[in-house]
């Protein structure tokens, strides 16, 4: 929460409470989504409908103890973020409040009322002046840089909504956030320009245009990458049940994918599983430069036992992160966990509000406030002509694991990745638990020229070849409940045998395995090929009259499962050995069956 001045003047009274949601009566000079602060403790909240003089608010703290005719407080300015360097390597909660701070404020459970900023005004950052006196600027263009982590480079850009000619430029040297560090002349006259700024979290940020998403983003998860891919700038669901992997899915990618940014959302998750991920990050090492993983991270934690109205904020205030860092012409990923929360945070609000309900209950605008979130996704050309991408990752939890309720629904209309988590492979300790049959990606033709670039023109029919074999695999696995795997011919034997490589050897993957917890495109794509080289090649020597059996017995079988782990990622070489291997093997049985 943004420490924008606040007038002292009660606006309002309030005149009815029920839970998060207050009634005030009084002026008609406050606008809707405006920031009020509630009683004597200055509860913070938001302006969410009005009629005549009468302000409906939904408040960001705990209600209990506030009675009729507490005065209301108007700040004048919607809900707003603090942007400017300090905010990676923080943890805020779903108002961007620093929980660190309120933790030394207030201890292990947060206070009411407490007021702090989330970035620390008196720390000074080396800025280096890109702009110069004279120069004409508009929206976007770049002021100069900071070094706010090991790892991002801070660009200090000028606010979209201003511009005209630099009259001054600070000179390189160490600034607090607060301080000028430009003048900028304008139609309505001179205006300093300093590090902080704020930004409406509702509102989203304006950039030049959108440009299709045909780069990938690579996550080192061979059954993302390799079959169900997230172009950047995309937006991709993770739906599954209790226990199915969704936290564990989105760590991976945080960790792993090559975003410059990570930002990661906790929304009204279990407070346990929010405590492992703020302890679990601090100590997790970037793997591409080695520094720790919290130097291009932003964690907003809301869990399930915080405020419900700043659970519905938490969205908003991650997504206005990440295109702050988009417009510096970064590639952010945003973790959103889990929007099914913030779902039922909205439903609880408009149910306090006697809104007529929808389907289970949710707002009739359910479908619009998702729509309005994932379209935030997007990969840009900025203001200033760079290019920035935000690409969304949201888990879903749908209750009982049935795909078919509400939120899950309407989430597949406005995203194109489709990560389907299976209870029953979680069961089978088959991780990450994917179903290969259930999921989609619609960028697979998008990305098909990124492929080609990185010298991969094949990977699209490996695809299609693989997914063509497991698809036909879950036809004979139904045979096979029925009367057993020994009735089927050696031909659709073969099939069960290659797609048990490919689920164990190539969809498997373990993320505590320091070799196999990440696998390079290159690595993912001559695993696949050497998978099915296999295949095609016993497919010939099937033909020929030789027993699955003896297929199934050969050494390099076993070579091909334990693929995964016995590769590292520094000498795919070994790949080359393996296909030798195969083929001096191959060679010896088709002379046995010529």
């Amino acid at each position: 929460m943004t420490s924008l001045e606040i007038n002292q003047t009660p606006v309002a009274s309030v005149i009815w409470i029920n839970g998060p949601v207050v009634r005030a009566r009084g002026s008609q000079h406050v606008g809707l989504l405006d920031v009020v602060e509630v009683g004597d403790e200055h509860l913070v909240g938001e302006v969410i409908r009005l009629e005549g003089n009468v302000l409906t608010i939904q408040v960001y703290e705990e209600t209990s103890g506030l009675a009729p005719g507490a005065p209301v407080f108007s700040t004048g300015h919607p809900l707003s973020v603090e942007l400017g360097p300090g905010l990676l390597r923080s943890i805020f909660d779903g108002i961007q409040r620093p929980l660190p701070v309120l933790e030394l404020r207030s201890g292990a459970f947060i206070g009411r009322g407490i007021k702090t900023t989330p970035l620390y005004r008196r720390e000074k950052w080396t800025f280096t002046p890109h702009a110069k006196a004279g120069d004409r600027v508009g929206g976007g263009a770049l002021l100069g840089t900071v070094p706010e982590s090991a790892l991002i480079e801070h660009r200090v850009l000028v606010p979209p909504d201003m511009a005209g000619v630099l009259t001054w430029v600070a000179p390189e040297g160490e600034y607090t956030i607060v301080n000028p560090i430009a003048t900028l002349k304008t139609p309505h006259g001179e205006e300093d320009i300093a590090m902080l700024r704020y930004w409406p979290v509702r509102r989203p940020r304006p950039y030049q245009r959108r440009m299709p998403p045909t780069e990938m983003l690579t996550t080192g998860q061979r059954v993302l990458d390799t079959f169900f891919p997230l172009a950047k700038g995309g937006a991709a669901a993770v739906p599954g049940g209790f226990g199915a992997g969704k936290t564990i899915t989105q760590h991976q990618i945080a960790k792993w994918s090559d975003a410059d940014v990570v930002i990661y959302v906790g929304c009204g998750e279990r407070g346990n599983e929010m405590t492992a991920v703020l302890q679990e990050f601090p100590e997790l090492r970037d793997p591409h430069s080695g520094e720790s993983l919290m130097e291009r991270t932003i964690l907003i934690a809301n869990t399930s036992n915080m405020p419900v109205a700043a659970r519905e904020a938490s969205i908003y205030t991650g997504i206005t992160l990440a295109e702050y860092y988009r417009d510096m012409g970064y590639d952010v990923a945003l973790m959103a966990d889990s929007t099914s929360r913030w779902a039922e945070a909205l439903r609880e609000i408009s149910g306090r509000l006697e809104e007529m309900p929808a389907e289970e209950g949710y707002p009739a605008y359910l479908a619009a406030r998702l729509a309005e979130f994932y379209e935030r996704a997007g990969r840009v050309t900025t203001l200033n002509g760079a290019e920035g991408s935000v690409s969304v990752i949201g888990a879903v939890s749908p209750p009982g694991g049935d795909f078919s309720e509400a939120v899950t629904q309407h989430t597949k209309r406005f995203i194109r990745s489709f990560w389907v988590l299976d209870k029953a492979l979680a069961s089978a300790r088959h991780f990450p638990a994917i179903n290969w049959l259930d999921s989609y990606s619609e960028y697979v033709d998008e990305v098909q020229a990124w492929w080609t670039a990185q010298g991969y023109a094949d990977w699209y029919s490996l695809r299609a070849q693989a997914m063509d074999l497991l698809q036909r695999e879950s036809r004979l696995q139904q045979i096979v409940k029925l009367v057993g795997p020994d009735a089927l011919p050696d031909d659709q034997r073969l099939i069960l045998e290659t797609t048990r490589l490919l689920r164990e050897g190539l969809l498997q993957q373990n993320a505590l395995d320091p070799v196999d917890a990440y696998a390079t495109v290159e690595k993912q794509v001559r695993m696949l090929r050497t998978i099915l080289h296999f295949h095609d090649r016993a497919e010939r020597i099937v033909a020929k009259g030789c027993p699955i059996v003896v297929l199934h017995d050969l050494p390099i079988v076993n070579t091909l499962v334990r693929m995964k782990t016995t590769v590292p990622n520094d000498n795919i070489a070994r790949i080359d050995v393996i296909t030798a291997d195969l083929d001096a093997q191959m060679n010896q049985l088709e002379q046995t069956y010529a």
